[in-house]
């Protein structure tokens, strides 16, 4: 199975931006649906971004489309979540995962059966 290791987060004030990536071993991600995650304390893990494969279009929820990218970069076998605009209702752990997953259910993390440790964000008020 694939391994997924998300690094990239940290501490920044609010209208700033943070590139997260998502480093891949063992296999491709071409080879999956791909999506960004992200979870609060006490809260449900939160869909954020997917793509089903490489040149797809990606899927967004409402509350980051037009200031989060999904990409990735098959050369180097890893995906990426550009976050600009931070807000404070951003923070949270953010996680990569990965699956075989039909489009009906890629915004569902029951969906997936990959995932890395997670990276930390925070956005400061």
């Amino acid at each position: 199975q694939v391994q997924l290791a998300e690094s990239g987060g940290g501490l920044v004030p609010t209208g700033d931006s943070l590139r997260l990536t998502c480093a891949a071993s063992g296999s491709t991600v071409s080879a999956y649906t791909m999506a960004w995650f992200r979870q609060a304390p006490g809260k449900e893990r939160e869909f954020v971004a997917a793509f089903k494969r490489a040149n797809s279009n990606p899927y967004y929820s409402d509350s980051v489309k037009g200031r989060f990218t999904i990409s990735k970069d098959n050369a180097k076998n890893a995906v990426y979540l550009q976050m600009n605009s931070l807000e404070p209702e951003d923070t949270g752990v953010y996680y990569c995962a990965a699956g075989s997953v039909i489009t009906s259910t890629l915004r569902n993390d029951w969906a997936y059966n990959s995932w890395g440790q997670g990276t930390q964000v925070t956005v400061s008020s």
